[in-house]
């Protein structure tokens, strides 16, 4: 056990372990220090100021983000000193910022905004220069405005994190900013799409690139049958949006609202996400019994395939073959579909609602073939919501429509890293083994940034891993490539903690990000309805056996690679 350090916070006594900082020590006296820079698990560098105090033993005024305790020290964090130095760094920052609140996406979910208020700070007190850089709308999924910028380098902790490292500081001084090597647009840049630096943004600098106004045009076109379909991570997430707790299952809620925005139809993307495992599974077991390229990597998340394609272009045979679920949803809506419901394919808007902006990337893959005509995230779905003015939380819960309405626990789980793994190794242990029974594979769940497990299944040494963080995934393909790490089936999702943690969820105050677990919290309500839902196996689905019967004819036949399956190449620019 460490080591207690006994100090006092505002007069209060508190205890921590040994190595805590003066901001880990307020939060257990119930004491919120502001901070801007400071991100747990993803920046910590002390450089915004605003969390400075006073503590005895220093000289001046320290930033509670990195000072560490020490027996017997007592600190003050609201004397007038401590005010008076964070109401100037509020308004230095506002000289510099671009102040259209109204229209910001970002209003009344600002941080900036949130501790200006907060310190009654006049955002004029110093005339900065004119701000007029171009905003950077190159991507399809992200857009970047210099001048709403604050410079936290929040952003390019989240990048590097990443391991990706498409942004960073340009410049010195005054004029230092974050933007892409020798200023090239994110389109341009290394950029794979994950969003990680939207949700790590406090202000509204960094949002997603908005598809809301051709949807709103589609449901008020009458010549379209306009279809939702929702990834299984949203349930999770959106209620935050509406000020329910953090993992909140909001399915039924959900499907009323989205309903009462207007389309035709509201599907259940899980159906694809068995799908997906359906053909995964099958892939795999062929792989295995065939002495195919192994280990195989998933290949449902597309900022991990972005990043291999570009990165690690050697690896490109070891992807698995299947499109996301959500590329697989447009495809099956716009061929099986559309013939069943003799509609032409032309007629047909389809919208995703998903938890990652690299989703809207890969809707403009060429290879997918305008097969989802527009992707918005948990965050642009609230907005409709508000927009139409729809009680959500007032909502009784409704169901998906049918035939795609009726899913497998193991598809809700996607959402959570490991949950693919598990899905797949469900009905891949009992396609190898008829009386293998086991559902729950617990060594795969969990937060842990890469998780390992070895599985025996007739005859078969099935070695698994899990990761989630491109980092992580850049460890996974080093160990492999030296011999220290030797797997048959690899789950790597772009996001640290999966899609629950996705660059298109809600962006939720400091207050909470700095002190929730929020994947292990999100996940949980996922695993919650996988453990209650009586289908626990994607085969045991009865709309796979619709499908398969009346379509496909089998996993992985000619006619469901025609469909679901897709083809990388190496990214030429890299």
């Amino acid at each position: 056990m460490a080591n207690m350090v006994n100090l006092k916070i505002n007069n209060i006594p508190v205890s921590v372990p040994e190595g805590s900082t003066i901001l880990d020590a307020a939060r257990l006296a119930h004491i919120e220090i502001p901070t801007l820079c400071y991100l747990k698990d993803v920046a910590c560098v002390g450089s915004c100021r605003m969390c400075l105090v006073e503590a005895t033993g220093a000289r001046g005024l320290v930033a509670a983000c990195v000072y560490p305790v020490s027996e017997g020290m007592e600190v003050q964090t609201n004397t007038e000193k401590c005010r008076k130095s964070r109401r100037m760094s509020l308004e230095l920052l506002l000289s510099k910022h671009k102040k259209k609140c109204p229209s910001c996406e970002r209003n009344h979910n600002c941080e900036l905004q949130r501790l200006s208020a907060e310190y009654n700070c006049d955002e004029d007190y110093f005339e900065g220069e004119p701000l007029e850089h171009a905003i950077d709308d190159s991507a399809p999924y992200v857009v970047r405005d210099r001048d709403k910028c604050i410079n936290c380098n929040r952003c390019v902790a989240a990048c590097k994190k990443q391991s990706v490292g498409a942004i960073g500081p340009i410049g010195r001084g005054y004029n230092v900013h974050v933007g892409s090597a020798f200023e090239m647009s994110l389109m341009e840049s290394v950029c794979v799409g994950c969003g990680q630096c939207i949700v790590a943004c406090p202000v509204g600098a960094l949002t997603e690139r908005t598809t809301v106004d051709e949807v709103w045009s589609a449901i008020g076109d009458p010549n379209k049958k306009v279809v939702f379909f929702t990834a299984p991570s949203v349930r999770a997430t959106l209620g935050e949006a509406f000020g329910l707790p953090v993992g909140t299952n909001v399915e039924g809620k959900m499907v009323a609202a989205i309903r009462r925005l207007g389309p035709d139809y509201v599907f259940n993307m899980d159906i694809t996400a068995d799908l997906t495992i359906m053909e995964e599974a099958h892939e795999l077991l062929d792989r295995i019994q065939n002495k195919g390229v192994m280990p195989m990597f998933t290949s449902c998340c597309p900022g991990w395939i972005k990043f291999a394609e570009q990165k690690h272009p050697e690896i490109l045979p070891h992807l698995s073959t299947c499109k996301s679920p959500q590329e697989m949803f447009g495809g099956l809506l716009k061929t099986y579909w559309c013939e069943k419901m003799g509609i032409d394919p032309k007629d047909l808007f389809v919208v995703s609602v998903i938890p990652c902006t690299a989703k809207k990337y890969e809707c403009h893959r060429p290879e997918m073939k305008g097969e989802v005509d527009a992707a918005i995230t948990t965050r642009e779905l609230a907005r409709m919501i508000k927009t139409a003015g729809i009680k959500f939380t007032e909502l009784a819960d409704e169901k998906f429509d049918d035939p795609f309405a009726t899913c497998s626990g193991g598809a809700t789980i996607f959402g959570a890293t490991g949950g693919v793994m598990e899905a797949a190794l469900r009905v891949a242990a009992k396609k190898l083994d008829g009386k293998f029974e086991v559902v729950d594979f617990p060594q795969v769940r969990g937060t842990s940034p890469i998780k390992e497990a070895t599985y025996n299944v007739a005859g078969h040494e099935i070695r698994v891993a899990v990761a989630s963080g491109l980092a992580n995934a850049e460890e996974i393909i080093k160990g492999i490539q030296d011999g220290t790490r030797h797997y048959d089936f690899i789950e790597i999702m772009a996001c640290p903690g999966g899609c629950v943690n996705g660059g298109g969820q809600p962006t939720l105050p400091d207050s909470m990000r700095n002190t929730l677990d929020l994947k292990s919290l999100r996940a949980e309500a996922l695993y919650d309805s996988d453990k209650g839902n009586k289908l626990r196996r994607s085969s045991d689905s009865p709309v796979m056996d619709m499908i398969y019967k009346e379509y496909f004819g089998q996993p992985n036949s000619h006619k469901a690679h025609e469909v679901l399956h897709t083809s990388y190449k190496a990214d030429e620019r890299i």
